[in-house]
């Protein structure tokens, strides 16, 4: 019997919950690590406010503003940001960079729900924002709850005004309606994807009228407030970037407060986790290690300062550059996380995961080998060799970790940046935060998850090659 169980010991894999193999050391870790994790969240509720916020931190540990053309060593500590909506940030090694580099990289953009360009109106004696959702929402998860508006409108001067409204305690919210109830038979009947409609999301911002005979009273006095609050007329909304976003700061979950819930923790977990393990380098590491936090992921990482962006290739160019090296050769010798969110295993909607290959909570962080969707489609599917070293690493290093999947084959499906980094020839492979109720306005991740991301990172940061 005793030959059997050292056989299945040896032989087997048995998932186990995290709490069972840390110590009460790491459990107090967790919980302070996570409490600066929850700043970051409320601290940037969209990808401008993230990207800035980086910027801070990474400033407060000695990071410079890199520009072109400085000379750099081993040991220094640099940042860059992409039109104030991206960042990234690099720690240059002992090695030459055609050595290669080890590259995180995630993303800082959410779903949320964007204004319009002619975004105020008045009807029925009531003003209200048009909206235009971003990324992947359910619809329905946007109604009747708290909203705050973050951005910025650019005046024709070219004057940058923010605007941060509902955050605070003192301050009115925003809100969608819904339909009552009592007469609400007909939608009720309607599929769940169809009951709310992309034009049906109007946020409601006022309903006192202006003192004035003419028309518009409502919509004139909801203008006049925001022009005095923010010297800005309705012309200036056409080069605005104003979001709708879940009001409310991130929260402990659960009696025993192991879990977090927040907006935007798709993907701020994984940036913050990343980015925590470069800035908190205290060595100077063998190869040069490099933190990406890209926008614009969940639309397919379009645009200037999405990771399709040459933006990133210019920055890497610069540093292998100013270090004597070769782009080429550095992407052929480096290798990617691609960090992203995965889904957690929820036992309330069991039949869309596949549990055998599904990640849960407090497992780890999950390593994917694949994304994508069907038939692996628009997957990065990353090689088995370079998978092989990242489990070497993880467990030398007392990382908790798992393998996992999105759900079923044939159920859905989503994707990272990770083919946009394995398309530059480099080794790439997917790791993140298992996450329930993913893309909706309050998500929720585990502490240990979030704290083993942070390690899986430090890790890779220190991966041989």
């Amino acid at each position: 019997m005793a030959d059997t169980e050292n056989l299945r010991d040896s032989l087997l894999f048995k998932r186990k919950n995290g709490y069972e193999t840390v110590s009460g050391a790491e459990v107090a870790e967790i919980g302070e690590y996570c409490e600066g994790y929850k700043l970051y969240l409320d601290r940037g509720k969209t990808e401008r406010e993230a990207a800035a916020a980086a910027a801070v931190m990474a400033q407060a540990k000695g990071f410079v503003p890199f520009k072109r053309g400085m000379a750099l060593k081993a040991g220094d500590r640099v940042f860059a940001l992409n039109h104030n909506r991206a960042f990234v940030a690099a720690v240059i090694g002992e090695e030459s960079m055609d050595n290669g580099a080890l590259i995180a990289a995630s993303h800082i953009d959410s779903p949320r729900l964007d204004l319009k360009p002619y975004p105020l109106y008045e009807e029925a004696d009531m003003a209200y924002f048009k909206t235009h959702y971003y990324g992947g929402i359910r619809k329905y998860q946007w109604v009747t709850i708290p909203l705050e508006i973050h951005g910025v409108v650019i005046k024709k001067d070219g004057e940058t005004v923010e605007v941060n409204f509902g955050g605070r305690d003192d301050e009115p919210v925003l809100v969608i309606n819904d339909l009552l109830p009592h007469l609400g038979r007909d939608q009720g009947a309607k599929p769940l994807a169809t009951a709310f409609t992309g034009e049906s999301l109007n946020v409601l911002v006022g309903g006192m009228p202006y003192n004035d005979d003419g028309s518009d009273k409502v919509k004139l006095a909801v203008m006049s407030l925001l022009n005095e609050k923010y010297d800005i007329c309705e012309e200036d909304f056409l080069s605005a970037e104003l979001s709708l976003v879940p009001a409310g700061k991130a929260r402990d979950v659960g009696f025993d407060a192991s879990f977090i819930g927040a907006y935007g923790q798709d993907d701020r977990v994984c940036a913050y986790t990343t980015l925590t393990a470069l800035l908190e380098m205290t060595e100077t590491p063998k190869r040069t290690c490099v933190c990406i936090l890209a926008d614009k992921e969940e639309i397919g990482s379009e645009g200037i300062a999405g990771m399709q962006s040459e933006w990133y290739d210019t920055f890497i160019a610069d540093l292998c550059e100013a270090t004597g090296a070769s782009l080429r050769a550095c992407y052929e010798s480096s290798a990617c996380l691609s960090a992203d969110v995965g889904a957690a295993f929820d036992p309330n909607f069991a039949e869309v995961y596949e549990k055998k290959n599904s990640a849960v909570v407090n497992g780890g962080a999950i390593l994917m080998k694949y994304t994508g969707s069907g038939g692996k489609g628009g997957s990065n599917d990353a090689n088995p060799e370079y998978i092989a070293a990242i489990r070497k690493s993880f467990d030398e290093n007392g990382v908790l970790w798992q393998m996992g999947e999105l759900g079923k084959v044939d159920q859905g499906g989503g994707g990272t940046v990770a083919k946009y980094m394995a398309q530059r020839n480099i080794d790439t492979v997917d790791i993140g935060v298992p996450v329930l109720s993913m893309h909706a306005p309050f998500e929720v991740t585990a502490k240990l998850d979030v704290y083993m991301m942070y390690k899986a990172a430090k890790a890779f940061f220190a991966l041989e090659k």
